[in-house]
């Protein structure tokens, strides 16, 4: 009973102490009531929960069976992490996950940082740089907390402060089973594309629109079924345009980056 009532009460101040915060002050596309400390809160209790769930469907590679895979993926995101850019570098603690699904070309972040990728996306990319770039993008969720304004939109303040106490269980599911298919508003797609662009000339090793040729790589294709990136993550005409435009005022398109990292990361699954 104290530890209901030590709850409710936490529960309680949150709210009205954010929400007295929020009330002079909008980010984007509306007010962002969570912390740091509660998008980090909520993120471990995320994907928790994501493992869980691709575990049991024996869908998560784990890192003890898998250590070449994770060993050539923890270089590329770490390239892209430690490219001074992040808000958030120091304050999330950022970690990847590969779900094993060859039929889905998928990939999503958390709040707080915990991001994943489907083998199938891996699989689909012809090269490092595409695979850094859209991993540039799904960070940006992240790092610019789009991933927390989008769920308290959806879910609202006091649900997502419930889950950060561990409550709740029912609806934890259905977020940590709703990620992936988080749609944003195209100002978030826009940011994130043009963060990843910033993320990419950071490392100075990879071209900085590398999301970019992903997206020209699915309109070449011309794929009946588009990848599951793309229905979560619309792609106006002009997106490509945008991405290549911020690269050429950052003069950083024309760097040729390896992909040994890459190939390893297909070869080991």
């Amino acid at each position: 009973m104290r530890n209901l009532l030590q709850k409710t009460g936490l529960l309680a101040g949150l709210a009205l102490t954010l929400g007295g915060a929020a009330s002079c002050s909008k980010d984007g596309d509306g007010v962002l009531l969570f912390s740091i400390e509660d998008d980090k809160a909520l993120g471990k209790q995320v994907a928790a929960q994501t493992d869980s769930t691709f575990r049991a469907k024996g869908q998560l590679l784990e890192t003890a069976n898998n250590p070449q895979a994770y060993a050539a993926l923890n270089k590329i995101v770490l390239r892209v992490l430690n490219s001074g850019k992040l808000q958030y570098r120091n304050e999330f603690p950022w970690d990847v996950k590969i779900i094993k699904d060859d039929q889905t070309q998928n990939a999503f972040a958390t709040p707080g940082g915990h991001i994943y990728v489907y083998s199938g996306l891996i699989k689909y990319l012809d090269n490092e740089t595409q695979l850094a770039g859209v991993l540039g993008h799904e960070i940006a969720h992240a790092d610019r907390r789009h991933t927390s304004r989008q769920l308290q939109q959806q879910y609202g303040i006091s649900v997502l402060l419930s889950l950060v106490l561990g409550d709740n269980q029912n609806t934890l599911v259905d977020v940590a089973n709703s990620l992936g298919q988080l749609k944003f508003s195209r100002d978030y797609e826009t940011e994130a594309d043009a963060y990843s662009v910033e993320y990419l000339n950071g490392t100075n090793y990879y071209a900085c629109d590398g999301a970019a040729g992903f997206f020209i790589k699915t309109q070449n294709d011309g794929q009946a079924s588009p990848p599951e990136f793309l229905s979560t993550h619309p792609n106006p005409g002009n997106r490509v345009q945008n991405i290549q435009a911020k690269a050429d005022q950052l003069n950083c398109r024309n760097r040729t980056a390896g992909s040994d990292d890459f190939n390893q990361l297909k070869g080991a699954l």
